[in-house]
């Protein structure tokens, strides 16, 4: 493989020792954390819990080659598993599932096949249209009192409320998803919040055997793969945990960093909205998955300048491999970053992602356009676990608004969605639409 410059050769004492990658150190200044790491070069040697080896790529041109290549570094963690103890935190987060994360070659296809085809069945006119309204609705919870904690009351909900519409989920279900994934992504009692979340998957499982309908779980139980009630459960969890704790960190980094960077703030004063830079920014700078991509090789390998145990995770950090500074080319307007992955096991939703991210972030600037943060910048606090990158909070000051009915009551009868998104009509939403499509999806989610 390539090397993206030299490292210490394996053998060197530079290779003994292990950063970790937990702790308050850690989750308040990542940045400097990644940045000493690369003393090693492109891979480096770390610990993910105490305890827990682990080799961390940071080089963009190596974790590229990594991503591409799963016959050398295949998915499945079932031979690492052996080996480490049952509580270790993360094996929630790391542990085989029979998902089209931790598969390669054909039973990958098999299950990445039924989640591509269940998602090509979004309308994205319908997506778009659903997160409007109910951006609009929760601005509206909290419009009238000038503050808001943004994470809290937005960007934690609003994909929560999509997931559950795609998804078929009822609410309840869907509160008790969020606190079992938060409790993985976070390393809070991993075990007890890992039980949680499947238990209540297979309750959703079971409830759409009972009672299919027009969304993804009914989709993906329909399809000629014929997934088992496990499987679903296992997939279901890949999509809820890359729909809901990513896209509230995406959604909140992104509106961080429209209010706190004079590139983009300069143009907001100006009437601007840059929410498709700003994304593209965080995606390669602050991406809400930091670390992960893990595979295990199957024999010992020397590959840039690291030693790779046969069996011990390689990590992808697509924050280090983003900010590698071998890099040469520009970022701006470039969407050459690994934060969707890449190859195989590229993130097969991210059109649908970044729909929601900017569509939220622009609804936000839009209703409150003299939004600003309520403590400086540097006073935001990150969520622990070195899986993301995601704030504690987002607290923000605007004019407050006048009383007003919620934009999305009054349903309108919903029409169908066809079987497949319009490519062309993913650019970015638009402002002050007057008319609304409305999707059978919809028309569940009310009742209809």
């Amino acid at each position: 493989m390539t090397s993206d410059r030299p490292g210490p050769p394996p053998g060197c004492p530079a290779h003994a020792s292990r950063t970790p990658l937990y702790g308050p150190a850690f989750t308040a200044d990542a940045s400097s954390v990644y940045a000493e790491l690369r003393r090693h070069g492109a891979i480096a040697p770390v610990e993910i819990a105490p305890g827990t080896p682990a080799m961390l790529v940071i080089g963009y041109h190596t974790a590229l080659e990594v991503l591409r290549d799963p016959a050398t570094f295949p998915r499945d963690p079932r031979r690492w598993q052996e080996r480490v103890p049952a509580d270790c935190p993360v094996l929630p987060m790391m542990g085989y599932r029979p998902n089209a994360l931790f598969t390669d070659g054909a039973a990958h296809a098999r299950v990445r096949g039924a989640t591509t085809d269940a998602l090509a069945r979004i309308e994205l006119n319908d997506l778009r249209s659903y997160v409007e309204d109910t951006a609009d609705m929760l601005i509206d919870r909290f419009g009238a009192s000038g503050k808001a904690d943004l994470i809290s009351e937005y960007a934690r909900i609003l994909p929560l409320m999509v997931f559950n519409l795609l998804f078929g989920c009822p609410p309840d279900l869907g509160d008790r998803l969020v606190e079992g994934m938060s409790g993985i992504f976070e390393l809070v009692e991993p075990e007890k919040a890992n039980e949680l979340l499947t238990r209540t998957l297979f309750e959703l499982v079971a409830l759409k055997r009972a009672r299919p309908g027009p969304d993804m779980t009914s989709w993906l139980m329909e399809h000629p793969a014929e997934l088992t009630d496990e499987e679903m459960v296992h997939q279901l969890v890949t999509l809820q945990g890359g729909g809901t704790e990513p896209e509230m960190n995406l959604i909140g980094n992104g509106v961080r960093l429209l209010l706190s960077d004079d590139r983009f703030a300069s143009d907001l004063s100006g009437g601007s909205l840059p929410i498709e830079d700003a994304i593209d920014e965080i995606l390669w700078t602050d991406p809400p998955i930091a670390n992960y991509a893990t595979s295990y090789p199957r024999s010992d390998l020397n590959v840039a300048g690291a030693r790779l145990p046969e069996g011990e995770p390689v990590v992808i950090s697509f924050t280090g491999a983003n900010t590698d500074p071998s890099l040469s080319f520009e970022r701006t307007g470039n969407r050459a970053h690994l934060a969707w992955g890449a190859g195989p096991h590229a993130c097969p939703a991210q059109m649908q992602a970044r729909l929601i991210a900017s569509v939220a972030i622009e609804k936000l600037l839009d209703r409150l356009p003299d939004m600003r943060l309520a403590v400086p910048a540097d006073q935001l606090t990150w969520r622990p676990g070195f899986f993301h990158r995601g704030l504690t909070a987002l607290p923000v000051e605007f004019e407050p608004l006048p009383a007003q009915a919620t934009a999305a009551e009054e349903p309108r009868d919903p029409a169908p969605p066809p079987p497949a998104p319009r490519p062309a009509e993913t650019s970015r939403p638009s402002r002050g639409r007057s008319q609304r499509r409305r999707s059978t999806l919809m028309g569940w989610w009310r009742g209809q």
